[in-house]
């Protein structure tokens, strides 16, 4: 089958090609093929005659046998036959038969194709055979010639030696016409020099130079290459004059190839060393030169003077004479400058360090005898790398001066609010540069910025103190709308909070080595590498806006935007709309679950004067960004700002409390107002003392509520509406600022961190508690407690008949409790209740109603057993009608009426031990208790004494 293939594909091209274009392979198939006699003759006859069965038989061959040299043709059909069972005679007949009918086909094609190439194997042999005579005939004739050759070697010696003096005389006058043109190329390289020096092609020049010093050395026997030589030797000089010209230029635009050239360019002079001293020096003086054409022009630009020299003057006094409008524009081109001296002096140190050995193959053999030894080169790259990292505290130091001195030659506190806030942020820039270039902590600008930043911030905040101040005093405490998702981030002067997720952005670690620096993919020299500098106004949005709000006074529900759950459905007058109309639809006796899922919407309540003081933490914090050296100082401020707004709020609302009862501040809130009274409030001086102005200047005034703030009104519950408000914003700002420990802990040193957490646990923790004191002088007062005391002190407890129908004091007392819950639901109207205040009030009812059941039973003169089950079914008649008007629950003070009843019923020796045991009765209870419940006069007189020393105790 393989021979198969392959005849198929000889068949194949001799059926395309021409009878006249035979091959030897046609020859080869005119033999006939042993392989296969012709045993079948009447087949053979059937197509002997006709080529074009011939070709159809041979074209129905299968593909299968022409693809594989190892191709079985018997296993191919065996495999290609069904099952046994499934044989068919017939069929099996016509396959054999047409198998055999194709390889009869291929044999005489075979044969064939043979018999017609015969000639021309016959031709072809002998060709060859014609080939091998003329061999033997030329071999004979090379070898008479070499024996011809050595006879005349021998009869020609003379004439040899005659031709070899020509020679060698020729070759003498070609090396003295080489020498000639080597002299009058020495001629001609000056020119070519300034060429190349032209193109800044300095190694080739330097190459080409001492290649013709070299030159002139060997041909210094010449009288013409005395004075060449010393031409030579000044072009040398000036390559390097020009070579110091082209190192400078490095300094403010590092170009990779420039500065290859020129440290090529040195290394082949042998002055490595040199060129890096050199190098320092320029980088020094492009420092100076920068900073100087840039103050000087501004300077220029502005004075209108054409008088004043202002080029002569010394770099310190042109600052001072920068103006204010033009000071930012001119520190940031300053920065801009210093940045491009530090960024090529931070590519330069790259380069050494990728560029250990800076050989370019073409000057390899000159340098290595410039240099010498390889100990030489070795000691050479330690001294660069020794020396450019040294360089970089240097070059600091210089860029930190020269801003050093611009920042103290002009007066900022008078800038404006973003202007000042964005040169701090330019100027810190700057320090994460000098961080991040050399690993310095830039104490030299720490302490300009500092001063600075003092100076202004302490006009700034004393600014910020009486304007405080004066919107405190001017509030009128109405409902600020604002999204039911309202957050400081959605502040303006907070986006950074929503970039930054509240983490601080850690500073650069100090690193030794540029190489190191540069594998930060948020590198300054690696963002900025390129094109661009970190002074550029636009910045990246995280960095932008971490470092730099803008001091936006845009609509807060447009500020909102920032809150993906924000939607338009929750406008707050919408919803305070559909609050007033559920309200209306209600009346006072309806149910108080209700009202409370009414009253626990999620909308902040907050005033406008709470805005401002959050916006101006967000404005402080901005600072803290860029006042990192004063940072706790803005922290002290921030919480000086929330001091005065606390203190104020509970000047305005809690000041007319009514301590009856003994419900007054707790120790907490009673510390931290003193603190803030003592340290913040400015006082009246005492009779007859003059009030101290250095005192006085770092106080801030008594707050005193706006006149337009009414708190008496009983309809309105006394001012309730604004009390929640201004409370409410109290509690919200005290969340919002606990949001913002995380930042302020960062932002601080460790050493001043337990103020901070101080001041979180003693102070913003207890605005929540100061709910307590501002809504007791509202329940205090929509009761009238008194006439209830007047009512039960009017009630006869010494009767003898057990009463089925309660006091009508409780009933008064009830009618009281609807009047408030429906002035109460009145209130809901103009501002959401929360359900804490809502508790509050409530509790704070109930309290002091339950005091005054224990104060009016304490009044009675005599009491019987009967007077006793009088009180409990008074008592249990307002529980059980207070249960309807509010889910209060567990009753407050609930005990304190329980027991106190319950002790009329305690024998002689267990009311002592009661007595000691109960110390939160008042004395006039207990002697009342005392009085009533104890029989045996002896035992009235021992426990009196017992009540007298217990509050002589207390007293103390």
């Amino acid at each position: 089958m393989i021979q198969m293939r392959k005849f198929k594909t000889l068949i194949t091209r001799q059926g395309s090609g021409s009878k006249d274009d035979k091959s030897p392979t046609d020859e080869l198939a005119r033999t006939p093929s042993p392989v296969e006699p012709i045993r079948y003759k009447s087949e053979a006859r059937e197509f002997s005659n006709d080529p074009a069965a011939e070709a159809e038989i041979i074209d129905s061959i299968e593909k299968d046998y022409f693809n594989d040299e190892d191709f079985d043709g018997s296993e191919f059909e065996l495999l290609k036959m069904p099952e046994l069972e499934k044989i068919e005679l017939g069929k099996l007949t016509a396959d054999r038969d047409r198998l055999r009918r194709q390889r009869q086909a291929v044999s005489k094609k075979v044969s064939d194709v043979v018999l017609e190439n015969q000639s021309s194997y016959s031709r072809e042999l002998q060709r060859v055979t014609d080939l091998q005579a003329s061999l033997q005939t030329a071999n004979i004739i090379c070898t008479n010639g070499r024996r011809q050759l050595a006879m005349a070697k021998q009869g020609f010696t003379v004439a040899s030696l005659s031709i070899l003096a020509n020679y060698r005389r020729r070759q003498q006058l070609l090396s003295l016409m080489k020498s000639l043109h080597t002299i009058k190329t020495l001629q001609q390289t000056d020119i070519r020099l300034r060429e190349m020096l032209e193109e800044e092609d300095y190694p080739g020049a330097i190459q080409l130079c001492l290649e013709c010093q070299k030159a002139a050395s060997t041909f210094r026997h010449y009288k013409c290459i005395t004075e060449l030589s010393s031409k030579l030797q000044d072009t040398l000089e000036m390559i390097e004059e020009q070579l110091d010209q082209a190192l400078a230029k490095t300094c403010i635009n590092f170009d990779v190839k420039h500065y290859e050239k020129v440290q090529t360019a040195y290394t082949l002079l042998g002055k490595t060393q040199t060129a890096m001293d050199q190098l320092h020096m320029h980088f020094t003086s492009a420092i100076h030169n920068s900073a100087f054409t840039i103050v000087v022009g501004y300077v220029e630009l502005m004075s209108g003077s054409e008088d004043t020299n202002f080029q002569k003057m010394q770099y310190k006094d042109l600052c001072s004479h920068v103006t204010t409008d033009t000071y930012i524009p001119c520190l940031v081109d300053l920065c801009k400058a210093l940045w491009e001296v530090m960024k090529s002096y931070y590519k330069t140190i790259e380069w050494h360090e990728a560029n250990e050995d800076p050989i370019s193959p073409m000057a390899k053999e000159q340098i290595e005898e410039a240099v010498g030894t390889d100990m030489e080169a070795s000691f050479n790259r330690r001294y660069i790398k020794t020396k450019l990292e040294h360089g970089l505290t240097r070059i600091w130091q210089d860029v930190q001066q020269k801003v050093k001195i611009f920042l103290l030659g002009t007066d900022l506190s008078n800038f404006k609010y973003d202007d000042f806030i964005h040169v701090l942020d330019l100027v810190n820039r700057l320090i994460r540069v000098g961080e991040e270039f050399c690993g310095s902590k830039s104490e030299s600008l720490h302490d300009s910025l500092r001063q600075q930043s003092l100076n202004y911030f302490k006009n700034y905040h004393r600014s910020r103190l009486d304007e405080l101040q004066m919107f405190l005093e001017n509030e009128g405490w109405e409902l600020c709308p604002v999204k039911a998702n309202f957050t400081i981030t959605n502040l303006h002067e907070f986006r950074f909070v929503r970039l930054t997720s509240m983490a601080p952005r850690g500073d650069s670690s100090n690193q030794s080595s540029p190489s190191t620096r540069s594998g930060t993919r948020d590198s300054f020299f690696n963002r900025f590498g390129d094109h661009g500098s970190p002074f550029d106004q636009r910045m990246d949005d995280e960095e932008a806006e971490d470092m730099i709000g803008t001091n936006g006074v845009e609509d807060i529900d447009d500020e909102s935007h920032g809150n993906d759950d924000s939607d338009d459905s929750d406008v707050p007058d919408e919803l305070k709309q559909d609050f007033i109309d559920e309200l209306t639809e209600e009346k006072p006796t309806r149910s108080l679950r209700k009202r409370r899922s009414l009253n626990k919407g999620p909308v902040p309540i907050l005033a406008n004067t709470t805005l401002n003081v959050l916006r101006l933490f967000g404005k402080y914090m901005q600072m803290m960004a860029v006042l990192k050296p004063i940072a706790f100082d803005v922290v002290l401020c921030m919480s000086q700002l929330f001091d005065y707004y606390l203190f104020a709020v509970y000047t305005f609302f809690a000041t007319d409390m009514n301590d009856s009862f003994g419900l007054s501040l707790s120790n907490r809130i009673r510390t931290t107002l003193k603190r803030i009274s003592d340290n913040m409030i400015q006082h009246e001086p005492p009779p007859g003392m003059l009030p101290n102005p250095m005192e006085n200047r770092e106080r801030i005034g008594f707050p005193h509520v706006s006149p337009i703030v009414e708190l008496t009104g009983i309809e309105q519950l006394h001012g309730l509406a604004e009390r929640i408000v201004g409370t409410e914003s109290l509690v919200f700002l005290a969340e919002q600022f606990q949001l913002l420990q995380p930042h302020l802990e960062s932002v601080i040193p460790s050493s001043k961190k337990p103020f901070l957490q101080q001041f979180y646990s003693q102070t913003v923790s207890v605005a929540s508690e100061l709910r307590r004191p501002v809504y007791r002088g509202v329940a205090s007062r929509c009761i009238l407690f008194e006439r209830m005391l007047q009512l039960m002190c009017t009630v006869k407890w010494d009767i003898r008949d057990i009463m089925s129908q309660h006091s009508t004091y409780v009933d008064v007392l009830l009618q009281d409790f609807v009047i408030f819950s429906a002035r109460l639901d009145e209130v809901g109207k103009r501002v959401s209740i929360p359900v804490p205040v809502y508790n509050i009030l409530w509790g704070h009812l109930v309290r002091l109603a339950n005091r005054t059941f224990v104060e009016g039973f304490a009044s009675a003169k005599k009491c019987s057993n009967e007077g006793r089950a009088l009180m409990q079914l008074d008592f249990q008649q307002f529980l059980l009608k207070l249960e309807k008007l509010t889910e209060v629950r567990p009753i407050p003070d609930k005990e304190f009426v329980e027991t106190y009843v319950k002790a009329y019923y305690l024998s002689e020796a267990d009311m002592e031990q009661w007595i000691k045991d109960h110390r939160e009765y008042s004395a006039k209870q207990l002697l009342s208790l005392v009085t009533c419940a104890v029989s045996s006069k002896k035992a009235r007189q021992r426990l009196t004494g017992i009540v007298e020393e217990l509050e002589r105790t207390r007293a103390r």
